[in-house]
């Protein structure tokens, strides 16, 4: 679930090396040539998400041979997914709606096509006995891995309990290293994700979660996230790979098929079936059905523009980039549209 909202600065490094150019507008084919389905694979970066592990089921299944279409996915490390699709080694990647926006920000042609789930109880904040609500992290020690996705919930946390970001002692902290660092006595709580969280919780007596995700429905979306020259080119394989998505959403869903889902999800990651259970009811997949919901605009987290405005906000805040970014320019949300 090793998942973060914002790029590392080698990411940086790459995109940085591209022109900047935000559009609401993709791109039409120049000659018709580009118009001929792609004989080549689409390649597809994805990692340690379960919705992005979701495609496996459909992989192995066999259902995007099926519709016609031919993708290679490319498993990475979540970071190097993104490194990739910077410099242009990947024609897809699944991101978050942050992370897009931070790619966007270097010049990276990316724009979201679908989105795959929105986080509904993976990232967490844990604290200590005696802490019963945000409001009580008021004058107290919390840790996070600074310009990551739960940084991001704690500051929505806060803002919700209107408690000041100044308020609080925000201490850095990498991910990896959160729960020994909650068992020391200075740190009140931490914001972290799962599998990272069971860790932490395990670490020290009595803790417990206080805010999740599951409290905030849609500030965390993941999308599919396309190279804007490829689905120029090739919109209606871009289609079919959605139409095979939504296939994929129905039959995790199905409790008839359920457990054949999650026992190709779980073995993808070397996880057992029962403890991956937990990950996927931490994360509400959408279906065709859903997407033409959260594509509509609105200012609201059920929007993935509301969403995106939002952690638009945060990244200029806390210096991700300096500008705000056109949200608006970043999600097509014609192929949702047009499909039944």
């Amino acid at each position: 679930m090793m998942k973060t909202a914002f790029l590392s600065t080698s990411i940086m490094s790459v995109i940085l090396l591209t022109g900047c150019d935000n559009t609401a507008k993709v791109p039409e084919p120049q000659n018709k040539a580009e118009t001929t389905a792609v004989t080549k694979p689409i390649t597809i970066g994805y990692s340690d998400w379960p919705g992005f592990v979701a495609w496996q089921v459909a992989i192995e299944k066999g259902w995007l041979k099926e519709a016609g279409v031919n993708v290679d996915f490319k498993w990475f490390d979540y970071s190097a997914s993104l490194s990739a699709f910077a410099a242009n080694q990947l024609d897809a990647v699944l991101v978050t709606n942050g992370d897009n926006l931070v790619t966007g920000s270097g010049g990276t042609k990316g724009v979201m096509i679908m989105a795959t789930d929105y986080s509904a109880g993976n990232d967490v904040i844990i604290a200590k006995p005696g802490i019963e609500s945000i409001a009580d992290l008021k004058g107290k020690s919390v840790a996070t891995e600074k310009g990551l996705v739960d940084h991001l919930l704690l500051a929505t946390a806060l803002e919700d309990a209107k408690v000041k970001a100044s308020d609080i002692k925000l201490i850095n902290t990498m991910t990896n290293e959160l729960p020994q660092v909650f068992a020391s006595p200075d740190i009140a709580a931490i914001a972290v994700w799962q599998p990272v969280a069971n860790q932490a919780l395990k670490a020290v007596a009595g803790s417990k979660i206080i805010y999740s995700s599951k409290d905030k429905p849609g500030l965390i979306y993941d999308t599919l996230t396309v190279n804007m020259t490829h689905l120029s080119a090739n919109k209606e394989e871009w289609k079919k790979i959605i139409q095979v998505w939504d296939k994929t959403v129905k039959y995790i869903n199905d409790p008839a098929t359920h457990a054949d889902a999650v026992k190709i999800m779980s073995t993808r990651v070397g996880v057992e079936p029962a403890q991956y259970e937990q990950f996927i009811g931490g994360t509400h997949l959408l279906d065709l059905d859903a997407n033409k919901k959260v594509f509509t605009k609105g200012e609201g987290f059920d929007s993935l523009y509301g969403s995106s405005y939002h952690v638009n906000k945060f990244n200029v805040t806390n210096g991700i980039y300096k500008t705000e970014m056109d949200v608006d320019g970043s999600i097509y949300p014609a192929l949702v549209q047009e499909l039944k």
